[in-house]
């Protein structure tokens, strides 16, 4: 049995705090994509309006803080959890088939979660810095607000290749991270039931599949309509 301790000394402090902090995230993915669609759908003015109310609502911005503080301990904790528990299995047993004891994605939650932060980097680098200490361009909106045009760069940035193809990969890797994940948090919060559970795993899956695969077709289109 793995016994790494992570970031907190009771196992039982990490299962919760990494099953409460990987729902809360999933619910910030489902607000977050719900206000990327106007980039699919070209809506310059709205997108820029949800960004300005996303970056400057003190409510917001406070959340936001504990959202990527979330991130942070979510993904640190478990990148110690995965090299603890590795160094406590320094031999592998012969007779031991990991595939037909767990999924792929159960058995690589912490590979996963190394290349979803990785993507949370270089994608926080690319958006979130730009629109807090970058020079974008802003233009005066219809009622005389002043925006800053993040739809622009944003678009500019899907138009490359290279950027596109590595928001896809990052998607489909979040969807595998996500198909263990987010069942396994119920699990670990102690909310299961035969009637239930089921259930729970089915809207896990398509979870994992829809939130992904409409976040990964954003920069697609945006890249073909180049």
């Amino acid at each position: 049995m793995a016994t790494g301790k992570g970031l907190f000394g009771s196992s039982i402090a990490r299962k919760y705090w990494m099953a409460l902090t990987g729902l809360f995230l999933c619910s910030f993915l489902v607000i977050h994509l719900l206000g990327n669609i106007p980039l699919m759908l070209g809506h310059q003015d709205d997108f820029n309006l949800y960004a300005r109310f996303m970056t400057t609502f003190p409510v917001i911005k406070a959340v936001s803080y504990l959202l990527y503080a979330s991130f942070v301990v979510h993904a640190v904790d478990g990148i110690l959890l995965m090299r603890q528990n590795a160094a406590a299995r320094p031999v592998k047993y012969a007779a031991y088939n990991g595939a037909a004891n767990a999924s792929w994605s159960s058995r690589n939650m912490g590979l996963l979660g190394v290349f979803t932060l990785v993507f949370i980097v270089v994608h926080l680098k690319s958006f979130w810095y730009e629109m807090h200490f970058g020079k974008i361009p802003v233009y005066i909106y219809e009622d005389g607000t002043e925006l800053k045009d993040l739809y622009t760069l944003t678009v500019t940035a899907f138009q490359e290749l290279w950027y596109t193809v590595f928001y896809v990969v990052s998607m489909a890797l979040l969807g595998l991270h996500l198909w263990h994940g987010f069942s396994s948090a119920f699990q670990s919060l102690g909310l299961t039931h035969p009637k239930y559970t089921p259930m729970i795993k089915i809207a896990g899956a398509f979870f994992a599949l829809v939130i992904p695969a409409v976040f990964a077709a954003i920069p697609v289109v945006i890249y073909l309509a180049s």
